[in-house]
C-alpha cells in the first residue's frame, strides 16, 4: 500500500529502539522525512544513519520531554528543515513496582513523563498542522489502560490517560483536516521484554532456553488468540496505516495489535 507521505514530515518520539525504531524506519521507507527523537545522541544517530543508509531521510532531535524547555527544544530542532506533519507520541517508561512500592512521588514522575511530556509535544506541534489543514497524532498506548494488572500501576493509569487523551484531541480537532488516533500494543517482543521473560523462565518452571519458555510464557502471562508475542513491526504498520490518507475518516479510534488479548468487542 502507498501511503502516500512522500513530502510529509514526521517525528517520532522515543525512536532509538523498540516500537520507535520500528515505526521511524517505516515511515522512512514509505517517504517520509523523519524525526529520530531520543536522549541518547548515540543510539539516535545510528538509527538516523541506518535509515539513511536505506535511502531515507532523517534527522535527529534530542532532548528529555519531561522537561518543559527541553521539549521546546526538541520540537524546534523537529522543525528545522520544516514543519511537523505526523506526531508519533511513543516515548515513555515504567518501573515493575507493587502498589505498596509505588510512591507518590513515583506516580507523578510517570504521569508526567507518559502523559505530560506527549502533550508538551501536542501543544508546540499540532497547533501548525491545524493551520496547514492536515496532520497526524498517533498515542500510542496499550491493553492496561482497560484491563490493569495489579502492579505497576501508576503505569497502567498513565496508560488509560494516553487514550483518554487522544480521543479528546480528536474531538478538539473536528473539522480540521488534523486526527488523533490509538495504537495499542499487546506484549511486543523487544529486548528487554525478552530479557525480563527469560529471567522469569527457570523460576516459573517454564524452562531454561527461549524455545523452552516461549510458549509456557505467553500462556501463563499473555494467552491470546495468535499464541504469540508480537513484533515491533506489527505495531509500526498500524501507525504507518493511520498516517496515510486512505485513513483520514479514522480519528478517534484504537487500533488493537495484541493478537487478540483485549477480550473485548469495544
Amino acid at each position: 500500500m502507498d501511503l502516500k507521505l512522500t513530502g510529509r514530515r514526521a517525528l517520532v518520539t522515543g525512536a532509538t529502539g523498540g516500537l520507535g525504531e520500528a515505526t521511524v524506519k517505516l515511515l522512512a521507507a514509505e517517504g517520509a522525512a523523519v524525526v529520530v527523537h531520543g536522549r541518547d545522541a548515540e543510539r539516535a544517530e545510528k538509527v538516523a544513519q541506518e535509515v539513511r543508509a536505506a535511502g531515507g531521510t532523517a534527522t535527529v532531535a534530542l532532548g528529555d520531554l519531561a522537561d518543559d524547555r527541553a521539549a521546546a527544544d526538541v520540537a524546534q530542532a523537529a522543525m528545522a528543515h520544516g514543519p511537523v506533519d505526523i506526531l508519533v507520541n511513543n516515548a515513555g517508561f515504567y518501573r515493575h513496582l507493587s502498589w505498596t512500592e509505588a510512591s507518590p512521588d513515583e506516580w507523578r514522575d510517570t504521569y508526567n513523563v507518559n502523559v505530560v511530556s506527549g502533550v508538551r509535544m501536542i501543544q508546540h506541534l499540532v497547533p501548525a498542522m491545524r493551520e496547514r489543514g492536515w496532520g497526524r497524532v498517533i498515542t500510542i498506548g496499550g491493553g492496561l489502560a482497560s484491563q490493569p494488572m495489579s502492579s505497576h500501576p501508576q503505569y497502567n493509569a498513565t496508560l488509560a490517560a494516553r487514550h483518554n487523551l487522544a480521543v479528546s484531541l480528536a474531538r478538539e480537532l473536528k473539522g480540521t483536516g488534523v486526527t488523533s488516533n490509538v495504537v495499542s500494543p499487546g506484549a511486543i517482543l523487544v529486548e528487554a521484554t525478552q530479557e525480563l521473560v527469560t529471567a522469569l523462565g527457570p523460576v516459573r518452571g517454564w524452562g531454561h532456553t527461549w524455545d523452552e519458555i516461549h510458549d509456557r510464557a505467553v500462556e501463563a502471562l499473555i494467552p491470546n488468540d495468535q499464541g504469540r508475542f508480537g513484533r515491533p513491526d506489527e505495531v509500526a504498520a498500524a501507525v504507518g496505516y493511520l498516517c496515510g490518507d486512505q485513513a483520514q475518516y479514522v480519528s478517534g479510534a484504537t487500533i488493537r495489535v495484541d493478537g487478540g488479548l483485549v477480550r473485548s468487542a469495544f
